[in-house]
Formats: C-alpha cells, structure tokens, sequence
C-alpha cells in the first residue's frame, strides 16, 4: 500500500495531504488559490495520482506561505508513499508538448534534493497564483521528497500553457520514477544498497 497521510500546521498555513501512488487519478484539491488548484488536478490526472489536499493559508498576506507549504508536504507525502523505495524505478523523464509551448522534466528519487528550473515568464501573475512561486513550490517538493528534479521550458508565448506544460511533464516523470519494476522487485534501486 503505497500511500501516505501528512498534516503540517504552522502561524501560516494548514495543510493536509492525502496520496496514493497506485491510485486512478481521483483528486479534491483546494488550496485557495484557483490556479494552483487547477495545476494539481492536471498533476494527480497525468501521474494517475489519487490526490487530496486541503490548504488553509493567510492568503490575505500573499499566496507564498501557502505555495510553498503545499510543495513541502507534497514532497513528505511522496517521500513517507515511497518508504524504503524499494523496487521503484528512480529515475523518470518526460518531455511534453502544450500548444506553443515544449516542456521537459526529469526526475531522479535518489535521497539528494535538488532543483534546477529553466524557465522564462514574461507576466508576473497567472490567475490568482505568481508566477516566481512555481519555482518555490518545485524547490519545497525537491527538498522534502529528497529528489533531483530538473525542469526546462524550450519556448512558449503563453504563461498559462508553460506552467500546465511543466505540472503535466512533472506528473509523467515522477508516475515514471515511483513505478515499480518487476525486474528489481523488493531490491534499492542504487549501488550503495540505500537511497
């Protein structure tokens, strides 16, 4: 049973996650922010996630706390799904089309966090969420799941469409690295036995 409960309260935000990696991409999702709403349905439908996260943040400060709380837990919630990660592939990658728009992610489950993103927004704000907090929300997931994630907008013109390429190519990528191979089955996948 590949899932995972998390709750982390603070002075700024309330968050509870519920995943299930070998789920059938159900998914209630309610931030606060409608945006991001939108972009973790898109995430939990291509990765075949089922999703649950309830966010209350002070949004009447600004959506950050709130962004960035919910990569953090995302990223706890993946990692507490993953366990010992034994038999998973590791690593993913996917590289998607979104109109004008050419995304690329890839992923790798391997213990050490790291964030690389590559992407150029022309608009500070895209619906209700900035557009510089899609970089903060990668990062918290990246440092809580314990993961390499690298993520690159070729080119596009419109915002929406980048940011939707780069949930949707990050859902591919992690539903490619949390799969389980038959072939290493029960077994870490990496050379020093741990991850």
């Amino acid at each position: 049973m590949r899932k995972a409960e998390v709750e982390r309260k603070t002075n700024e935000t309330e968050i509870k996650i519920k995943l299930n990696l070998d789920g059938t991409e159900k998914r209630k999702i309610d931030t606060g922010i409608g945006f991001l709403n939108h972009m973790l349905e898109l995430f939990a439908k291509q990765g075949l996630f089922d999703l649950e996260i309830k966010a209350i943040g002070d949004l009447q400060v600004d959506e950050h706390h709130t962004v960035e709380d919910v990569g953090i837990v995302l990223g706890q919630a993946f990692k507490k799904a993953l366990g010992e990660k034994k038999g998973i592939k590791r690593y993913g990658f996917f590289i998607l089309p979104m109109d004008e728009t050419l995304a690329l992610a890839a992923v790798d489950i391997g213990g050490r966090s790291y964030c690389v993103m590559d992407i150029q927004f022309n608009r500070e704000k895209v619906g209700d969420l900035s557009t510089e907090l899609v970089y903060d929300f990668f990062e918290a997931l990246a440092s809580n799941l314990g993961a390499n994630i690298q993520i690159k907008v070729f080119y596009g013109r419109n915002e929406h469409h980048k940011i939707e390429a780069v949930f949707k190519t990050f859902a591919r990528a992690m539903s490619m690295a949390v799969e389980i191979d038959p072939r290493i089955k029960g077994k870490i996948p990496s050379t020093k036995g741990v991850i």
